[in-house]
């Protein structure tokens, strides 16, 4: 925010910055473990609204099936979901301002590391997440990042420092 002084210059007002900034983040990736929450729950208090796919598996599985009707072929069963996921995932991703990607320890997750690109694409602001185990197989995905975290806490102390400026401590 910028505010004129009584000699008629401009000058920054930084304690005013966090107060006309929010953000919605897409929480993409990995949906066996609790990161979402605990994103969400850290980032109490401040102006971010979160969105993410559906992260009940069995529905997200069978969602296509379930809408569309039965197919008795896995790849076409599975297709279907793919594409009715898409909607809302394309959605998310293109009204966030951020993209949150969490890569988890278990599964290769291809839906992930495309997501991460889609997000890239549209030149969303992209914040990886994952352990150190896989530094090198996400070398390129990381390298289209502006953030690559290691837990979520560093996720939540990010969507801190950029609505308010704030550092951790």
């Amino acid at each position: 925010m910028v505010r004129a002084n009584p000699t008629g210059a401009q000058e920054w007002a930084p304690e005013k910055m966090g107060a006309i900034m929010a953000l919605k983040v897409y929480l993409s990736g990995e949906i066996h473990t609790d990161w979402r929450e605990q994103i969400t729950t850290g980032a109490a208090g401040l102006d971010v609204s979160f969105n993410s796919p559906v992260t009940d598996h069995a529905a997200s599985d069978d969602c296509g099936v379930a809408i569309l009707g039965e197919e008795p072929n896995k790849y076409w069963h599975d297709h279907k979901g793919a594409m009715v996921n898409a909607i809302r995932t394309r959605k998310g991703i293109a009204d966030a301002d951020v993209v949150v990607v969490r890569f988890g320890d278990k599964y290769k997750q291809w839906n992930a590391a495309f997501d991460a690109g889609y997000a890239a694409a549209l030149g969303k602001s992209l914040i990886i997440l994952h352990g150190p185990d896989h530094q090198h197989a996400l070398k390129e995905v990381d390298a289209a990042a502006l953030a690559v975290a290691e837990d979520p806490r560093q996720v939540v102390e990010i969507l801190r420092y950029v609505l308010a400026g704030t550092l951790p401590g």
